[in-house]
């Protein structure tokens, strides 16, 4: 039974990551703890349990003070019994017992059971926390387990996940026994029990995914500068080069494609723009319409608002299905985008410069100071005024 004891506490190090030592501390505390249950102790403090790393054997011992007259029993013994055991002792000495664990009876069992996982849970608890809190906002590998109600419950090595229904992604099964990557979102507490919460629809799971795949991002010579996201449907990335020798898109596509075609399959399929990030507001919302060829594009920077022409045929392409690539753009930019086809802008040029021509004689009507009726007459042969009554 020792032996199966040690298998077992090794198993746990191994599958839940628990040091072996914390394992045995807490099998030596659970069993003071039952011996104070079964024998019904007001203190353990002379109480002292010990446990053989190599062999299993559980060793339990009661010390009591050696006493001219016993006041409390259960920490003291009269000298004279003392001396019948030996009579080296003398009033003050420690006097140990050794109480066999087996005695302890099923209760003792139950408590020291209960004891032990306990200690496991907070050792658990610590291992995770302490683990998992460095690792928010990193990828993890995690295989799906199961469903409990809305949520997914999903194993990422040393402990559970739990993938809220806000974190998956319109589409996705998560099928039992799925492998796939999520992103570490945070550690909270729940019911007293650590819980790591991840994440298949945050866009920065797309950025770690291009981190692990493209080694410029990884050594800092290419860097993703923004990046926006509709998980499931579309991404848009925005890279920049520290290396004027090197071509940040052409990094993140790979030969043939293979780079961002292996992270749209572990995205299943979705699709990800990858465009030049420029440090012209212009060139960059320019860029950021991506496939859509830009014209001509006009800034306010007061409102944050870019006013775009494309050409007529390109419109829908540029504000794509359901205003989805327009809204990516926007994103990834910070800025509003309006845009506008080559004849919707004709038609609002032409009615700027009407509305600027009707303006302009408006101002100089009252400019003139009324003296549109006079030009009427002099048109009609100026009939209207008493000089002219003479001369006829």
């Amino acid at each position: 039974m020792n032996t199966e004891l040690i298998e077992a506490l090794k198993m746990l190090e191994k599958e839940r990551g628990l040091d072996l030592e914390t394992l045995f501390q807490a099998i030596e505390e659970a069993l003071v703890s039952a011996y104070k249950r079964e024998f019904d102790a007001k203190t353990t403090s002379n109480i002292r349990a010990e446990v053989d790393r190599t062999t299993g054997e559980m060793q339990v011992f009661l010390q009591k003070t050696v006493v001219e007259q016993v006041e409390d029993e259960a920490t003291e013994i009269p000298l004279e019994e003392a001396q019948a055991i030996s009579d080296d002792f003398v009033v003050g000495d420690v006097m140990e017992f050794q109480l066999s664990p087996q005695q302890f009876g099923r209760l003792a069992a139950q408590a020291a059971k209960s004891a032990i996982n306990q200690r496991l849970n907070a050792a658990e608890k610590e291992r995770i926390q302490n683990e998992f809190s460095s690792r928010i906002g990193e990828l993890a590998v995690g295989v799906v387990q199961r469903r409990d109600r809305r949520e997914v419950i999903v194993d990422i090595g040393r402990a559970e996940a739990v993938l809220p229904y806000p974190e998956q992604v319109r589409g996705e099964s998560y099928q039992f026994n799925q492998r796939m990557k999520f992103l570490i979102l945070r550690v909270d507490e729940k019911k007293s029990r650590p819980i790591v919460y991840i994440s298949r629809s945050h866009p920065h799971l797309v950025r770690k995914l291009f981190e692990k795949e493209v080694p410029e991002i990884a050594a800092g010579i290419v860097e993703i500068v923004a990046i926006s996201r509709e998980a499931g449907s579309r991404s848009k990335i925005a890279v920049a080069s520290r290396d004027e020798n090197v071509d940040p898109v052409g990094a993140c596509v790979g030969q043939r494609g293979l780079r961002v075609q292996s992270i749209m399959d572990e995205l299943n399929g979705e699709k990800i723009d990858i465009i030049p990030w420029s440090p012209d507001v212009v060139q960059f919302i320019s860029n950021s319409l991506n496939p859509a060829k830009v014209l001509r594009a006009d800034v306010y920077e007061e409102e944050k608002t870019a006013r775009v022409v494309v050409p007529d045929h390109q419109l829908s392409l540029a504000i794509g299905r359901e205003g989805q690539n327009a809204r990516l753009a926007a994103r990834l930019t910070g800025w509003r985008i309006d845009i506008r086809s080559e004849a919707q802008f004709r038609q609002m040029l032409e009615a700027e410069i009407m509305a600027r021509f009707t303006a302009a004689a408006e101002q100089a009507i009252e400019a003139s100071g009324g003296d549109e009726p006079a030009a009427d007459e002099a048109d009609t042969g100026g009939q209207a005024g008493p000089d002219a009554g003479e001369g006829a």
